[in-house]
Parts: structure tokens; sequence; C-alpha cells
């Protein structure tokens, strides 16, 4: 491997470990807001995760591929779909954020029938079939006037813009 094939490899492979880590941050940081300060997601706060939850490990095949040396093209290919991915994540959290403005009606799968699941575990089970999560419509916390779906539209912005950077730089 020459030399500037091998930096550009290098490369590839910190901008793709930075935006795994970047989006394992993002998803981190809700399922933290879920499991440790009780904010239970909405069908549609579940559905904006899955981006992450592809893109996090193709953004870690990248770096593989960019540290065994595969062609740069590949890497490159790789972190463009992961960028792909996290537009598609924006605009989930745009779809989920004008639902809880109601400029637009959100899914039928969306519910209000309960806040929270048992601590019994006798009533564990016969919960399960009846405890819907929250409703799509009401944002449960806004900071600075976004809901967890408005900072999701600029946490997947941010990583998309980066990897279509990191495209960029590592031509």
């Amino acid at each position: 491997m020459n030399a500037p094939t091998s930096s550009l490899a290098r490369l590839g492979f910190a901008l793709s470990l930075l935006l795994a880590i970047g989006m394992a941050v993002v998803v981190g940081t809700a399922l933290g807001f879920q499991y440790i300060g009780g904010y239970i997601p909405c069908a549609l706060c579940l559905l904006q995760r899955q981006p992450y939850y592809y893109g996090i490990p193709i953004a870690i095949v990248g770096a593989v591929a960019a540290l065994v040396g595969l062609p740069n093209w590949m890497t490159r290919a790789i972190i463009l779909a992961v960028g792909i991915l996290m537009l598609v994540g924006a605009g989930m959290g745009v779809y989920h954020a004008g639902v809880e403005w109601h400029f637009w009606p959100g899914p039928a799968t969306c519910s209000t029938t309960a806040s929270s699941m048992t601590t019994n575990a006798g009533d564990l089970l016969s919960e399960l079939n009846t405890i819907k999560g929250p409703s799509c419509t009401d944002a449960a916390l806004r900071v600075l006037g976004l809901s967890f779906a408005g900072w999701n539209v600029i946490a997947s912005l941010i990583l998309a813009a980066f990897a279509f950077w990191s495209v960029k730089k590592t031509a």
C-alpha cells in the first residue's frame, strides 16, 4: 500500500469510527432518557431510532473496510450510505415534529392508553397486552422549544453533513 492510499485509509477509518460514535451517542442519549429519565417513547420515537440502529454497524463496517485496506471507494460508499440513512432519520423527525405540532395527523399506531409499565412482575404479562406507548401527538419534553423529534432532526442533519463531508474528504 502506498503512502497516499495509507493516509486515505487511516482518514476513512477515523471518520467512519467518529460517525459510528456520534450515532451511538445520539441513540444512547435517547435510551438514557427512556431508561434513566423515564420518558417512554411513542411509536414514532422508536421508529426514528432505526436509522441509527442500522447506521452504527454500517459505519463500523466502513471503519473495518478502511482498516483492512479494501479499496477507498468501498469505505466512501459505506459512509455515503450512512449519510443517506441519517437523511432518512431527519425526515422521520420532521414528520414526527409535524405530528406533534398538529400540522398533519399521526399514524394509527400511536395511542394514549398508558404512561408507564408496571413495576410488579406478576402484572407484567397481563399489562403487555393492554398497555400502549404514549401518544405521538404530545411531546414528552421540550428543550429550547424543540421536542425529542426536533432534536433528532438536528442531530441527524449534523451526522448526515458529517458523513457527506467525510465522503468528500476521503476522495
